[in-house]
């Protein structure tokens, strides 16, 4: 077996891995690599979507190989790609619905399946209806936009607006009825004029061959469906994604753990292995930490925590009914919740408000789906102004100016999300402070010192990423002949640790066993 890390070795993000065998090719995950993209790009700058994938080619942020897809092609550059390599790929296995592991993988050929979990390819699906686009191709899965040439030279790219949605054809770990639907029906296509999405095959890893046997396997992570995957071929390799144990589902990660026993490869992430930390806080004792502060808290409370942690968004509504108070979610929180429902049957909406903020028009995905089945559980502003003690309000930085509807006197604020890991981001937190002390809110996560630097809060946060002593002890357990590190700032940790039997490739790297 061959394997490739094209992206991802020696950064938090970015994973891009392909294992060859037998003229048999997977890609495991192939995401944004935040770490490059920031070194020319921030949040209103971003690659020319008119020039297709021409400024992520010229600027390497994504593999130079001959994978992508023709409409995002133009012709000064078709040549040299067309000279590149064309590494077999039978299927990308997606572990799990953050961008840094799928945001890349739109611009691959359109003939390439997606493999993934239910509850990914929903989550997927939800963050395509939702998005509007911008500075990036953002996350066209599992529909995508068709674009042609403009212009006759052929170096202009712009979206086919006549054309329908053609999709990519889905691989479930397991098949979820419900679903199939959802997968197929973009909110709005009712109406004749409208651009409908173009169904494409939906298999079971039972029913698809990809020339390995493929096991799935349930993981715990900050997002919901998150997958590690066993390989079987002429060896059995196991790659975990982003995992942990310190979650609601680290049942479920232990499954995987022991399953992968003597596997002859393990590619794991290594997150937390350069940080001195000592112990994990668990998703039990941010519930924890977070009701006292809410039941001590006097009017408004905001919850700010990671978009798409459904894990954490339950414990504020658990919260919110232990105060005897309602939590308030945005539109597209709802949206989401209901995708999952179609998934698993679980109606997380039910005693939950959804914010209704003050636009001009609705979008088909929250005017049809949201308003269309939850209506009666909209709350307006001025309804929560009148009542400020009722409510958590599930709100972020980008929120904020909807506060200005509601008018807080005063309140308190929780941040309960990752610290800030850029310069930007650092902005980004003296502007939510400014914010929060314009509104007089007792702010319970974070602080900013007198330099301007945000100073986190132990406790209101849990890592989605395991620690580095129970990484070390995940993999003495499986037990592995070889270890390929990825996601991770500090390769040398592994090397120091297993010594040749730590395989660190960097980016561009082959590796045959």
């Amino acid at each position: 077996m061959k394997i490739t890390i094209y992206d991802g070795a020696d950064t938090i993000g970015g994973t891009k891995i392909h294992i060859e065998e037998n003229g048999n090719g997977l890609l495991l995950d192939f995401g944004m690599n935040f770490a490059k993209y920031s070194l020319y790009y921030e949040e209103y700058l971003g690659e020319r979507t008119s020039r297709g994938i021409y400024d992520l080619w010229k600027l390497n942020l994504i593999p130079k190989l001959n994978i992508y897809r023709k409409d995002l092609i133009p012709k000064d550059l078709a040549l040299e790609i067309s000279q590149c390599s064309k590494p077999q790929v039978n299927a990308v296995l997606i572990s799990h619905a953050h961008l840094d592991h799928v945001g890349n993988i739109t611009l691959l050929d359109e003939n390439i399946p997606i493999v993934g979990s239910p509850t990914t390819i929903a989550i997927l699906k939800a963050i395509n209806d939702t998005s509007k686009g911008g500075n990036h191709f953002g996350i066209e899965l599992p529909y995508y936009k068709i674009r042609k040439i403009k212009d006759s030279e052929g170096y202009i790219i712009e979206s086919d607006r006549k054309a329908d949605y053609p999709s990519r054809k889905i691989v479930l770990i397991e098949y979820v009825q419900p679903l199939h639907e959802f997968l197929f029906y973009r909110p709005g296509q009712e109406s004749p004029k409208a651009k409908k999405i173009i169904p494409n095959e939906v298999k079971t890893l039972d029913e698809e061959d990809l020339g390995f046997e493929v096991k799935a396997f349930h993981v715990d992570h900050s997002i919901y469906g998150a997958t590690a995957y066993i390989i079987e071929g002429d060896i059995s390799l196991a790659y975990t994604g982003d995992f942990r144990l310190h979650g609601g589902k680290g049942d479920e990660t232990r499954k995987f753990i022991k399953a992968a026993k003597n596997s002859s490869v393990l590619i794991t992430e290594g997150t937390r292995v350069g940080r001195d930390e000592h112990g994990n806080t668990s998703e039990q004792e941010v519930y924890e930490n977070a009701l006292k502060i809410v039941e001590d808290a006097k009017g408004l409370v905001i919850a700010d925590f990671s978009p798409r942690n459904f894990e954490r968004l339950e414990s504020f509504k658990k919260i919110a009914e232990n105060t005897g108070r309602e939590l308030v979610v945005t539109a597209k929180d709802a949206y989401f919740l209901h995708a999952l429902q179609l998934v698993d049957g679980i109606n997380r909406l039910e005693g939950l408000r959804i914010y209704g903020n003050f636009k001009a028009t609705q979008d088909k995905w929250e005017s049809i789906i949201v308003h269309g089945n939850y209506a009666e559980q909209y709350i307006s502003p001025f309804e929560i102004r009148e009542n400020q003690e009722n409510y958590i309000l599930c709100f972020s930085f980008y929120d904020m100016p909807h506060l200005l509807d509601i008018m807080p006197d005063g309140g308190t604020y929780i941040y309960s999300s990752s610290e800030a890991f850029g310069e930007e981001q650092v902005f980004s937190f003296l502007r939510l402070w400014n914010w929060l002390q314009y509104f007089g809110f007792e702010v319970h996560g974070f602080e900013v010192d007198k330099y301007g630097m945000p100073i986190f809060e132990k406790g209101l946060h849990a890592s989605g990423h395991i620690s580095r002593e129970e990484l070390r002890e995940v993999i003495e357990e499986i037990d592995p002949d070889y270890v390929i590190p990825v996601h991770t700032e500090k390769l040398e940790w592994f090397r120091e640790n297993w010594g040749e039997e730590a395989v660190v490739l960097k980016n561009g790297e082959s590796w045959r066993v």
